[in-house]
């Protein structure tokens, strides 16, 4: 029996105050592709860098170049949450898991039942109008033909948070629930982003669990590191509960 499994599960089991932090490593599972890792998109050749098709300056300087790289990339109108999705939901609906951070914008955790979800990052399920404010949501941005527009005639702008962009007002509420939490989990995640892995610096609880193919700059002081893929870990969870 895989001692660290054992480990994760005695963790979860005592704790009653869970925070869990998550990047694209969830939704692979789910189908996506992630950003840095083997198979990811900054791995694609483009003519310019991938972090400026999703930066405020091509959104802003070259709309149809940002819409094209968005819509072939980004759209999970029809993407279904994974065994992760599913098992934090469970969590939550436990009690003990108090919220869920992520670093993902494809409202993968909503679909699966969640809650409570702070997408540091936005998400692609909200959109609005840069010149009246009208809210669209993603069916009609992903639908639409070239660069979306509101009934006004403006352009319709993600409320995901590009480079160069500001975080969102999730973010502080993210850093108070880490900083009261006894148990966080962080998976899925490089922890290479700033200023979002910062966020991990601020926890002061009891028990820091790190799950991650590859290893972090965190490792070194958490109570727990699993070299793994995070739908690998809960299968093992579950194997050892039958």
């Amino acid at each position: 029996m895989d001692k660290n499994i054992e480990k994760l599960k005695d963790i979860i089991n005592s704790s009653s105050n869970i925070v869990f932090f998550g990047g694209a490593g969830v939704s692979t599972a789910s189908g996506l592709r992630d950003f840095k890792g083997e198979n990811g998109l900054y791995k694609d050749s483009y003519d310019k860098p991938t972090e400026y098709y999703l930066s405020s300056k091509c959104f802003y300087k070259e709309p149809e170049v940002f819409y094209k790289f968005y819509k072939d990339n980004m759209n999970t109108l029809n993407v279904e949450p994974n065994i992760i999705h599913y098992y934090l939901t469970k969590l939550e609906n436990s009690g003990k898991l108090k919220a869920i951070i992520t670093q993902n914008i494809d409202g993968l955790h909503q679909k699966a039942g969640s809650k409570n979800v702070l997408e540091i990052h936005g998400t692609t399920y909200s959109n609005h109008c840069l010149e009246c404010g009208k809210c669209y949501n993603a069916e009609y941005v992903f639908n639409s033909a070239d660069i979306p527009r509101c009934s006004c005639g403006g352009i319709i702008k993600p409320d995901v948070v590009l480079y160069g962009e500001m975080l969102p007002e999730s973010y502080s509420l993210a850093s108070s629930y880490i900083y009261d939490a006894e148990t966080l989990i962080v998976a899925g995640t490089s922890l290479t982003v700033e200023p979002a892995c910062s966020l991990v610096r601020l926890f002061t609880g009891k028990n820091l669990v790190i799950i991650n193919i590859q290893p972090t700059q965190y490792d070194d002081i958490a109570n727990l590191v699993i070299h793994d893929k995070m739908e690998n870990v809960i299968k093992k969870i579950k194997d050892n509960n039958k």
